[in-house]
């Protein structure tokens, strides 16, 4: 199967690339490698903007994975007008331009991000999304362009995905649990922000089997996918990447408790994704620590600035202006 992945040189495709490589897919990666290039030697690289892609550029590809845009809040409240163009335009020209060259499937990377504040239940596919924030609005809106060109010949999967850690190539400080990682390593001390909010952890290693799930499954199956590995409270979060990492370095880490007001809460069902997508999450924070801790040799430096998208980002509209 011919597989085009845009977007495919950052931290999740960093992951992906690999693994679809190994099962014997045919990929190509559409990628402008803001992040660099992580990836197997063998991958084929497109290096151009994905609003350049033609119809005849996406003919050879049965299924397109969108994997592009803005990452996150801070980069999207950095530059709404980007966030705006890359994640909500960019993919519903991409999914566009893919139904018309006769692909079968459109595979979107959204986020749990949309559903906003929630309170004391699990949230399902069916739940109000009611981010107001830019990322969210702009994750849904690319998700909505996406869906409504689902029919019989083209199937249209979204994927809301948890909030990622874990090793990748293209690695990231910026991600709760490396975030916490980093700092229980460099400074013995674990910071959380507001202890009770709660937050859809996604280990990258279960989003690369939700990636694998959604390409095999069958051509009538459509619409989103809530993706998560568990739901925590961010203060169980602290608990356990602090235990964790006490374990493995032999020394106490402290634990800064703070209350800062955060309007984003949600905890999410994913039974849909095991019913329909035979997904099934194998991994918790616990297991996130350990995958940081074997990698790092191949992490290096934790204060790596580039680890930050945001730092990146913010470097690439300098040279622009």
């Amino acid at each position: 199967m011919n597989l085009l992945v845009a977007g495919g040189a950052g931290y999740v495709g960093s992951a992906l690339i690999p693994a679809l490589i190994e099962r014997g897919y045919n990929v190509d990666v559409a990628d402008l490698l803001w992040f660099g290039n992580h990836l197997p030697k063998e991958t084929n690289i497109l290096k151009k903007d994905i609003f350049d892609l033609k119809k005849e550029d996406l003919k050879k590809y049965e299924q397109v994975i969108f994997l592009a845009g803005l990452s996150n809040d801070p980069m999207a409240e950095f530059s709404p007008k980007k966030n705006f163009i890359y994640n909500s335009a960019l993919p519903s020209y991409l999914a566009f331009k893919s139904k018309i060259a006769g692909v079968k499937r459109f595979i979107y990377a959204s986020s749990c991000s949309i559903y906003g504040y929630t309170e004391d239940e699990l949230y399902g596919e069916e739940s109000p999304t009611t981010c107001g924030y830019p990322y969210g609005i702009s994750k849904l809106q690319g998700e909505k362009g996406g869906l409504q060109l689902q029919d019989d010949d083209f199937s249209v999967i979204s994927l809301r995905q948890g909030t990622y850690s874990g090793f990748s190539p293209r690695m990231r400080t910026d991600l709760i649990v490396n975030t916490m990682f980093k700092h229980a390593m460099l400074e013995k001390k674990v910071t959380v922000n507001n202890p009770s909010i709660w937050r859809p952890i996604l280990d990258i290693r279960d989003g690369v089997n939700a990636y694998l799930r959604a390409i095999q499954a069958n051509q009538s199956i459509n619409g989103s996918f809530n993706i998560a590995s568990g739901n925590y409270t961010v203060g169980q979060v602290g608990d356990l990447v602090k235990e964790e990492v006490e374990k493995k370095i032999g020394e106490k880490v402290k634990l800064e408790i703070k209350n800062v007001q955060d309007f984003r809460n949600y905890k999410v069902s994913i039974e849909k994704a095991k019913t329909s997508l035979g997904f099934i999450p194998k991994y918790g924070i616990q297991d996130i620590v350990d995958h940081l801790w074997d990698n790092l040799d191949e992490i290096g430096d934790l204060n790596n600035k580039n680890y930050a998208n945001i730092n990146v980002f913010q470097d690439l509209e300098s040279r622009e202006k």
